[in-house]
């Protein structure tokens, strides 16, 4: 990692700034989006207007991956942190996958097979008590590249373009006597906060209060859990700038992948009734949810990195014991 900065640069960045500029997008955003009253619907001419599309998109994660990891190799001074880099990968895409297997069925639906290779795994279908062969393996596909690429590009950013902002391995050390696993409970009580309030929003003001809003509840336990726990241990070794660098490009792949072509395709598709009742109809109806997930990816994906990360530096600065 970079040099330490000195107080007067890390002082102009963190969390705060980070909510702030998401802020100061996505008000705009929303007085925007909320004009459209009568939104236009998407006609199609063909029974498979996208042929083999999911597939080929998965390349929007791809070759940014390629990218940055042949730039990492043409300067290899810049080294990432390779153990603590596939420790997260490693615990978070089995979570991505786990979701599809167990409560895929439950949230998505997969409309078109022919933007698919029509290669599918089995998912269990809460509603019918069984297992349906009907899970696109592209699914998994953007599991491992999404995360990856959300990584590797807040790593390059924080070795290379926000370098000077940089924390520095010499602070990777926790304090005597402070653990690393530390419940926050400002992030704790926020997510209880909003898992609530969605709840009464969906049975109380939503257009269709019948069903539950699990996939909003799924969402808030993924985001809060790991920051009610860690981030006390981690905000201090984040570098904020590369990971609003690294949210912020992500929001944007996102939004033209799945906004602009793959939910108005039918690539996949959401069953209300597990939604908040919250749909933007601007984009075809697409559930407020998405929005929060494509800036949740980020997050969850940096602040386990950095837990993982001082956890292995730790376990390596250890004195042998004999």
């Amino acid at each position: 990692m970079s040099e330490a900065p000195d107080s007067s640069s890390t002082n102009l960045g963190g969390p705060g700034v980070v909510f702030a500029i998401i802020l100061t997008l996505l008000i705009p955003a929303f007085l925007t989006l909320r004009t459209v009253t009568s939104p236009g619907v998407l006609v199609m001419t063909s029974d498979n207007p996208t042929p083999l599309g999911y597939t080929w998109s998965l390349t929007l994660w791809l070759i940014p991956l390629l990218a940055i990891v042949w730039w990492l190799h043409a300067h290899p001074r810049f080294a990432i942190p390779r153990a603590a880099f596939w420790a997260t990968v490693g615990l978070l895409v089995p979570l991505g996958v786990i979701l599809d297997l167990f409560l895929g069925n439950a949230f998505f639906t997969f409309p078109n097979a022919g933007a698919t290779l029509e290669i599918f795994v089995y998912g269990y279908d809460l509603g019918a008590g069984e297992w349906v062969k009907n899970i696109p393996i592209e699914e998994f596909g953007f599991y491992l590249f999404g995360i990856a690429v959300a990584l590797l590009m807040y790593l390059w950013a924080d070795l290379f373009w926000f370098g000077r902002y940089d924390a520095g391995d010499t602070q990777r050390t926790l304090p005597p006597d402070t653990p690393l696993l530390k419940l926050h409970w400002p992030s704790a009580l926020l997510g209880l906060a909003l898992i609530v309030l969605g709840i009464l929003y969906k049975k109380c003001l939503s257009p269709d209060p019948e069903g539950f809003p699990g996939y909003f509840v799924f969402l808030i336990l993924a985001a809060f859990t790991p920051a009610a726990v860690l981030y006390d241990a981690t905000r201090r070794l984040i570098n904020w700038h590369a990971f609003s660098f690294s949210a912020m490009t992500m929001f944007l792949l996102s939004m033209l992948w799945e906004a602009t072509i793959a939910f108005p395709y039918g690539w996949w598709g959401y069953k209300p009734k597990m939604m908040l009742g919250l749909f933007i109809g601007a984009w075809q109806g697409l559930p407020v949810e998405e929005p929060f997930l494509w800036l949740l990816v980020s997050f969850t994906t940096v602040i386990v990195f950095e837990a993982l990360h001082t956890l292995l530096a730790q376990r390596d600065d250890a004195p042998d014991r004999g």
